[in-house]
């Protein structure tokens, strides 16, 4: 291990915990990890999760995430890991999951006994719901049409949040919860989200929501950062303010020293100081980037994140992506596209028709040309969120005899070699139309594209993205980059700590970065012209 100081970054995901111990130059000096279906097999998850038995319903046990850390922290004991040199520690979360907390959890929190593991002292009592909703719950749409109902509609409501009404949104969750189950509602004291329900762990008592995970509650302003009392009020009455505790913080803000149990019981020193945690975004922004750059996740989902700098106006606010705030640039902000049909539906092509195999997809998506031979197509296998709620298979083609054959109109299916390169090109267009919405006037036209995921391996991806979306495209070094973002949160709120006039994260994105794509000239060009194409078929999905 490296002398001290040592920072600690926690990333409590959908099917993993994970911790990154960095230096004070972020350099990674341990890793340790436990996969909740595999080394917690008792909860039955799969995924991370268990479904039902409501249609949509989607949570995780809260005992399963104590259990994890009981033993991330035993594993790390192993290891030898001096946990004593940690000066520091915050994380990032699985954002949109919530912890229900009982009157009595408080008390429990800061009475733990260090001879005794979190899970037994804490569960059940501490929690008047033991199965936490979590970001995949669709089972709230009643409550997603009564809160926009009641707030004006869809962009009334993302002018206020900087989102319309979700499913997975904690608002809405709590709104179906209080409704559904009233006695669970009056039992609970305190609300945490993940990203506060983990640090509330370290310090003994329940910690502050974080903004920039506030932001995807459809609770709080996303301009004063504050909560909005008639939000509140329509998702969960006159008594839901003091159940949320105080207005949210920024990330990396210092919120007291670490507990006496984590000191007596893994050997961290009475000094340690802990930090608000974030959601899982906000800290790959963190993480991976710099001002001008974007970041797309290539994951189970595509998720693409840009920074927007405070400025004298509004940041622009969209039914169709999400706004946040930033977590710790006061006044900045995030924009966010998520998407649904990521990394299954090009695996579904995949299996179709390149035989199971990316080397044969990889081959038919270069050997089809650039424009995909006027045709394009759009894959999803589960309801999108952009565009709203579209599911199946759809095609277009400009090619056509007819006086209006520059106009797309639907075809039953099209050329099968073609599909791979179609299902790329669709869903980078897609990000691709809409970026200049979302930039601020006058921005300069973003340069880096930060690429993460599994499929961000993928050499003939890395290249469709850069031509699709004309950026030069970089992969990191990093391979936690939200535990590396709590990481660099925990070093931020130490040096200001240190120093009162620290007053940016200092990431280091520019370093242990790779180009490894360029954009072709000809190919973007492509592009250019199919944009307007693209919005004309996905116009006619709604």
């Amino acid at each position: 291990m490296s002398p001290s100081p040592l920072f600690l970054g926690l990333d409590l995901s959908t099917q993993q915990l994970k911790a990154v111990i960095t230096d004070r130059h972020s350099t990674v000096v341990h890793q340790a990890s436990v996969h909740f279906d595999t080394d917690l097999p008792l909860y039955g998850t799969t995924g991370g999760v268990l479904k039902g038995p409501e249609d949509g319903q989607v949570t995780s046990p809260v005992e399963m995430w104590l259990g994890a850390i009981d033993l991330l922290f035993e594993r790390m004991e192993n290891a030898d890991v001096d946990l004593s040199a940690v000066v520091a520690v915050s994380g990032a979360c699985q954002q949109h999951g919530s912890v229900f907390w009982t009157d009595c959890a408080e008390q429990l929190l800061v009475g733990l006994n260090p001879f005794q593991s979190l899970a037994s002292q804490l569960f059940p009592s501490a929690f008047s719901l033991h199965n936490s909703p979590t970001w995949q719950d669709s089972s709230t749409t009643a409550a997603c049409k009564h809160l926009e109902d009641l707030v004006g509609g869809p962009r009334a409501l993302a002018d206020l949040t900087g989102s319309r009404a979700y499913e997975r949104f904690t608002g809405n969750q709590i709104s179906r919860i209080s409704r559904l189950y009233p006695a669970i509602y009056r039992a609970t004291s305190r609300i945490s989200l993940v990203s506060s329900f983990v640090p509330s762990l370290f310090l003994g008592h329940i910690a502050p929501i974080e903004v920039s995970d506030a932001s995807g509650m459809n609770l709080m302003n996303v301009i004063s950062c504050k909560w909005e009392d008639k939000l509140l009020e329509i998702c969960g009455g006159s008594e839901l303010r003091s159940k949320l505790g105080p207005e949210p913080v920024a990330g990396g803000t210092f919120l007291g020293k670490i507990s006496p149990w984590w000191v007596q019981r893994w050997g961290f020193n009475q000094d340690c100081i802990i930090a608000s945690f974030t959601g899982d975004n906000p800290a790959t922004v963190i993480s991976l980037s710099a001002p001008g750059d974007a970041v797309l996740s290539l994951g189970t989902s595509t998720t693409f994140l840009l920074s927007i700098s405070p400025s004298s106006m509004s940041p622009k606010r969209f039914t169709t992506s999400h706004l946040l705030a930033h977590p710790t640039e006061p006044g900045g902000h995030i924009a966010m596209l998520c998407y649904k049909n990521g990394a299954l539906a090009r695996e579904q092509i995949r299996d179709r028709f390149a035989n199971g195999s990316w080397t044969e997809f990889n081959k038919l998506v270069e050997d089809a040309p650039p424009g995909c031979a006027d045709f394009l197509g759009f894959y999803f296998p589960l309801p999108e969120i952009i565009p709203p709620n579209v599911k199946g298979e759809f095609y277009f083609t400009t090619n056509s005899t007819k006086a209006d054959k520059k106009l797309p109109h639907p075809v039953d299916d099209i050329p099968p070699s073609l599909h791979p390169r179609a299902i790329l090109e669709s869903q980078f267009l897609s990000i691709r139309s809409r970026i200049a919405a979302i930039l601020p006037e006058n921005s300069p036209p973003l340069q880096r594209l930060v690429i993460t995921g599994g499929s961000s391996a993928n050499q003939t991806i890395r290249q469709l993205a850069a031509d699709v979306l004309n950026m030069k495209v970089f992969v990191s070094t990093t391979k936690e980059a939200a535990a590396m973002g709590g990481a660099l949160l925990a070093r931020y709120a130490w040096r200001k700590l240190e120093n009162d006039s620290v007053d940016t994260i200092d990431s280091e994105a520019s370093s242990g970065m790779e180009c490894v794509a360029e954009p072709i000239l000809k190919n973007t060009q492509v592009y250019d012209s199919l944009i307007p194409i693209y919005e004309a078929c996905e116009s006619q999905l709604i």
